[in-house]
Protein backbone atom coordinates (compact mmCIF):
# COMPACT_ATOMS: atom_id res chain seq x y z
CA UNK A 1 0.00 0.00 0.00
CA UNK A 2 2.88 2.34 0.84
CA UNK A 3 4.45 1.65 -2.55
CA UNK A 4 1.21 2.39 -4.38
CA UNK A 5 0.74 5.68 -2.52
CA UNK A 6 4.35 6.64 -3.14
CA UNK A 7 4.02 5.81 -6.84
CA UNK A 8 0.83 7.86 -7.19
CA UNK A 9 2.49 10.78 -5.41
CA UNK A 10 5.51 10.59 -7.73
CA UNK A 11 3.27 10.53 -10.81
CA UNK A 12 1.28 13.53 -9.55
CA UNK A 13 4.43 15.56 -8.83
CA UNK A 14 5.95 14.70 -12.21
CA UNK A 15 2.74 15.62 -14.03
CA UNK A 16 2.50 18.94 -12.19
CA UNK A 17 6.14 19.74 -12.90
CA UNK A 18 5.73 19.02 -16.61
CA UNK A 19 2.52 21.02 -17.01
CA UNK A 20 3.12 24.08 -19.11
CA UNK A 21 1.40 27.43 -19.16
CA UNK A 22 -1.21 28.22 -21.81
CA UNK A 23 -0.42 31.09 -24.17
CA UNK A 24 -3.55 33.02 -23.16
CA UNK A 25 -2.46 32.88 -19.50
CA UNK A 26 1.04 34.25 -20.14
CA UNK A 27 1.07 36.79 -22.94
CA UNK A 28 -1.13 39.36 -24.63
CA UNK A 29 -0.31 40.73 -28.08
CA UNK A 30 -1.39 44.29 -28.90
CA UNK A 31 -2.00 42.90 -32.41
CA UNK A 32 -1.05 39.69 -34.22
CA UNK A 33 -1.27 41.29 -37.66
CA UNK A 34 0.22 44.52 -38.96
CA UNK A 35 -0.85 45.86 -42.34
CA UNK A 36 2.02 47.96 -43.69
CA UNK A 37 -0.07 49.26 -46.58
CA UNK A 38 1.69 50.11 -49.83
CA UNK A 39 5.47 49.90 -49.73
CA UNK A 40 8.09 50.57 -52.39
CA UNK A 41 9.93 47.72 -54.06
CA UNK A 42 13.51 47.11 -52.83
CA UNK A 43 12.88 49.01 -49.59
CA UNK A 44 12.72 46.69 -46.55
CA UNK A 45 9.82 47.42 -44.19
CA UNK A 46 9.47 46.63 -40.49
CA UNK A 47 6.49 46.01 -38.24
CA UNK A 48 6.87 45.99 -34.46
CA UNK A 49 4.61 43.73 -32.41
CA UNK A 50 4.16 44.53 -28.72
CA UNK A 51 3.78 41.70 -26.21
CA UNK A 52 2.68 42.12 -22.60
CA UNK A 53 3.49 39.62 -19.88
CA UNK A 54 0.16 38.95 -18.15
CA UNK A 55 1.49 36.14 -15.94
CA UNK A 56 3.05 36.34 -12.49
CA UNK A 57 6.44 35.03 -13.69
CA UNK A 58 9.06 36.50 -16.04
CA UNK A 59 8.31 35.78 -19.70
CA UNK A 60 11.08 34.82 -22.12
CA UNK A 61 10.74 34.90 -25.90
CA UNK A 62 12.54 31.71 -26.86
CA UNK A 63 12.31 32.04 -30.66
CA UNK A 64 10.82 34.19 -33.38
CA UNK A 65 11.08 32.17 -36.58
CA UNK A 66 10.22 33.77 -39.95
CA UNK A 67 8.32 31.66 -42.46
CA UNK A 68 10.74 32.44 -45.30
CA UNK A 69 14.17 33.88 -46.08
CA UNK A 70 12.72 37.23 -47.16
CA UNK A 71 11.77 38.09 -43.58
CA UNK A 72 14.00 38.52 -40.54
CA UNK A 73 12.97 38.82 -36.91
CA UNK A 74 14.43 40.46 -33.82
CA UNK A 75 12.95 40.37 -30.33
CA UNK A 76 13.41 41.26 -26.69
CA UNK A 77 16.18 38.95 -25.45
CA UNK A 78 15.95 39.59 -21.70
CA UNK A 79 13.07 38.25 -19.57
CA UNK A 80 9.95 40.42 -19.61
CA UNK A 81 8.82 41.13 -16.05
CA UNK A 82 5.17 40.57 -15.07
CA UNK A 83 3.03 43.47 -16.32
CA UNK A 84 5.80 44.77 -18.59
CA UNK A 85 6.09 44.75 -22.38
CA UNK A 86 8.57 43.46 -24.92
CA UNK A 87 8.73 43.52 -28.70
CA UNK A 88 9.11 41.41 -31.80
CA UNK A 89 10.27 43.24 -34.93
CA UNK A 90 9.65 41.61 -38.30
CA UNK A 91 11.41 43.06 -41.33
CA UNK A 92 10.32 42.08 -44.83
CA UNK A 93 12.61 42.54 -47.82
CA UNK A 94 10.17 44.03 -50.31
CA UNK A 95 12.00 42.75 -53.40
CA UNK A 96 9.03 41.56 -55.47
CA UNK A 97 5.99 43.59 -56.48
CA UNK A 98 2.58 42.33 -55.36
CA UNK A 99 0.59 41.55 -52.24
CA UNK A 100 2.49 39.95 -49.35
CA UNK A 101 1.49 37.94 -46.30
CA UNK A 102 4.53 37.04 -44.16
CA UNK A 103 4.39 35.16 -40.88
CA UNK A 104 6.73 34.80 -37.93
CA UNK A 105 6.14 31.98 -35.46
CA UNK A 106 6.82 32.99 -31.85
CA UNK A 107 7.71 30.52 -29.08
CA UNK A 108 7.81 31.49 -25.40
CA UNK A 109 9.78 29.52 -22.83
CA UNK A 110 7.50 27.34 -20.67
CA UNK A 111 4.46 27.89 -22.90
CA UNK A 112 3.22 24.87 -24.82
CA UNK A 113 1.68 26.81 -27.72
CA UNK A 114 3.21 29.02 -30.40
CA UNK A 115 1.76 32.21 -31.85
CA UNK A 116 1.88 33.24 -35.50
CA UNK A 117 2.19 36.96 -36.14
CA UNK A 118 1.75 38.43 -39.61
CA UNK A 119 2.93 41.32 -41.78
CA UNK A 120 0.71 42.16 -44.75
CA UNK A 121 0.74 44.80 -47.44
CA UNK A 122 1.40 45.45 -51.08
CA UNK A 123 4.74 46.07 -52.74
CA UNK A 124 4.40 48.64 -55.51
CA UNK A 125 6.94 49.46 -58.21
CA UNK A 126 10.46 50.61 -57.40
CA UNK A 127 11.05 53.98 -55.74
CA UNK A 128 11.61 56.89 -58.14
CA UNK A 129 15.23 58.00 -58.32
Amino acid sequence: MKRCTLLLFAVAVTTAAMAQTKLADAVKFASVEINLGQVKQNEPVTGTFTVTNISSKPLVIEQATPGCGCTIADYTKEPIAPGKTGFIKATYNAANAGTFYKTVTVKFMGVDETQAITLTGEVTGPAKE
